[in-house]
């Protein structure tokens, strides 16, 4: 295996999900929802002993950059990079590709979102270093895939085929070639995926060489392919950043490249993993009472059951005849919301004034 590894750490967001915790300039991964550290900050710690830090990328957005520069001022400051438009992941991916090519035109290259919760690090890093094996032996793209354990109609889904060897681990049956990349199914398809039981979620994980993922770009997005060439160009980097990304066509990585690609691998993961894509998944992180209120606080409840709150200040949270509902409260705001209606919360953020959102 090439001796370098990279990590690209795709950090934006809009922060729409968890307000009023969230906000555009304090999105998910800059949380501390399940523990004392930040999303970005578990990611990071997760790849401790495979990845050093000099060689892991940050990519954030302008309106964040400060506070993931402040929160991680032990990484190179070059380290860090604010995307200078909205371009989604396709044009984010190949911002990374052309840094670490820079560097190391023939290493390893792995790409992670910053907003997962994955608890064990070891079974992660295995799983990564499965995955570099078979992006290095065979020249192909990898995702990880999570093994569903639900019918989840949010996610994409990966159906997976016939199973892969590889000549360095001829005993791993974690690896199987990709049939094709599936959208957000609705709930039946969701549920005959289930049942299929050779579907697995796209984390959004992936794993390849820095010469697989180039050959990918120029033959499915060119457009973008010229741009990392312009980026490898000596002393041409943060020239190309400031005139060319703003231009580059807004479209998801895995339209413009995985969907397309016939040379794809998936590598199951060996490890826990959850989105926590809303206050109702969080909640299952917080202790519960009998009456299965969760809370991230000490509450004072009576006759209210399946409630979740959340309290940023230490202030008292108490509970009287309610139901079913999500309460947040920060230093400068309240949610007060239906926990059913968890996923309408990112629809109150333009009706709000321009300083709480």
């Amino acid at each position: 295996m090439p001796d370098s590894k990279y990590a690209l750490i795709l950090a934006g967001g809009s922060g729409e999900r968890f307000w009023p915790l969230s906000r555009r300039a304090r999105p998910k991964q800059l949380l501390r929802l399940v523990s004392e550290k930040t999303l970005l900050e578990e990611t990071l710690a997760r790849l401790e002993g495979f990845i050093p830090r000099e060689r892991i990328l940050i990519l954030t957005n302008t309106e964040q950059e400060n506070a993931v520069r402040k929160l991680l001022g032990n990484l190179p400051k070059e380290n860090i990079i604010a995307e200078p438009a909205k371009r989604d992941t396709a044009a984010a991916i190949a911002l990374g590709t052309g840094w670490v090519a820079v560097r190391d035109h023939a290493a390893i290259m792995v790409v992670l979102p910053a907003d997962h919760v994955i608890a064990n690090g070891a079974a992660f890093q295995e799983t990564l270093a499965l995955a570099a094996d078979a992006a290095e032996e065979t020249s192909e793209l990898v995702a990880i895939g999570i093994k569903p354990t639900w019918a989840c109609p949010g996610f994409g889904y990966i159906e997976q085929g016939k199973p892969i060897r590889l000549r360095k681990r001829p005993d791993n049956e974690a690896i199987h070639r990709v049939v094709c990349f599936r959208e957000k199914p609705n709930s039946d398809l969701a549920e005959s995926f289930l049942r299929g039981g050779n579907f697995r979620w796209n984390a959004g994980m992936f794993v390849w060489s820095v010469p697989t993922i180039l050959r990918e770009f120029n033959r499915y997005a060119p457009e973008l392919a010229d741009f990392i060439s312009q980026l490898r160009a000596v002393g041409n980097f943060d020239k190309a950043l400031g005139e060319r990304f703003s231009k580059l066509p807004r479209i998801s990585f895995d339209y413009a490249i995985m969907e397309k690609a016939d040379r794809v691998l998936v590598v199951e993961a060996g490890f826990d993993w959850d989105d926590i894509g809303s206050w109702r998944a969080v909640a299952n992180y917080f202790e519960k009472d009998t009456r299965g209120n969760a809370a991230n606080c000490a509450i004072t409840a009576i006759d209210s059951s399946n409630n979740i709150v959340f309290e940023e200040d230490g202030t008292t949270i108490a509970l009287l005849g309610v139901h079913d509902l999500i309460v947040v409260r920060t230093a400068d705001a309240l949610l007060v919301c239906d926990r059913h209606e968890a996923d309408k919360i990112k629809d109150l953020i333009g009706k709000l004034p321009p300083e709480l959102q």
